[in-house]
């Protein structure tokens, strides 16, 4: 995948119709804390009030056309072309030069899901260990492995 073709924006809500294709795929949004989100109307109501209030959310852009949030939450098919990848090393890039004062960086991921695992670790995020029952999920705990990149590591 070309970096070029990726960038980083604020969401916006003329990003409704992409941003409703995967947050209403239950098999992108299995490990959020939100169940999908069906409707139009669901959609618009959390770019709104959570998406862009948020200070420091992003989509992922592919040529310009907006696919996911920045918790690299990729529709199916954008699966294993490294964007996510991308994404983040391009987060990193910016995200303690737009946060001046933050010298630490988390992820949190859900222990079954290698593909979000190996982007973080990719990216150069120091695996720090596994959270137990540590997420309430879709009527589950589940055990979340957290990495954190600090202002003094190198992107790999």
């Amino acid at each position: 995948m070309d970096p070029a073709r990726i960038s980083l924006r604020p969401f916006k809500l003329s990003d409704v119709d992409d941003f409703l294709k995967w947050a209403s795929d239950d098999r992108v949004t299995w490990n959020l804390r939100w169940n999908s989100i069906t409707t139009r109307e669901e959609a618009l109501d959390h770019l709104e009030k959570v998406a862009i209030p948020h200070t420091w959310r992003r989509s992922i852009c592919l040529d310009d056309r907006c696919r996911v949030n920045i918790k690299y939450t990729l529709a199916i098919e954008y699966w294993g072309h490294g964007i996510a990848t991308i994404a983040v090393k391009m987060t990193v890039s910016s995200v303690f030069q737009d946060l001046p004062y933050l010298i630490r960086l988390e992820a949190l991921v859900d222990v079954k899901n290698k593909g979000s695992q190996r982007v973080v670790e990719k990216v150069g995020f120091i695996k720090e260990g596994v959270l137990r029952k540590y997420a309430y999920f879709k009527g589950e705990f589940r055990d979340l492995v957290v990495y954190s990149f600090l202002l003094s590591d190198k992107i790999l």
